[in-house]
């Protein structure tokens, strides 16, 4: 009766091995698919970002002589009328303070 016992348990110890190698092979082999799945999503990330980057600095240099223009024409209408543009500037720090005290 012991033998039947002991010949049972090395049975069901022989399968709960088999049954671990092959867990460890399936982890194993999910390990490495996770692994390339995560590499080919950083890579479609980084280039998209370098996309998007590239995309950024062509519509920000091609606004640059805009911005410049625009810029220059701000500063002679705020030195031909410097009240106006003092109230402006007043406005929007007023403006900037609000929304700052806010939160």
């Amino acid at each position: 009766m012991a033998s039947a016992f002991s010949k049972l348990r090395d049975d069901i110890e022989d399968d709960l091995e088999t049954q671990i190698v092959k867990l460890r092979r399936e982890v194993s082999s999910l390990r490495k698919s996770l692994s390339k799945r995560g590499a080919a999503a950083y890579e479609d990330t980084r280039d998209g970002a370098s996309d998007l980057y590239e995309d950024i600095m062509a519509r920000v240099s091609d606004a640059l002589p805009h911005l410049a223009k625009r810029s220059r024409a701000v500063k002679r209408a705020a030195r031909d009328n410097p009240v106006a543009a003092t109230v402006v500037g007043i406005a929007v720090v007023g403006l900037l303070l609000g929304l700052l005290s806010r939160r």
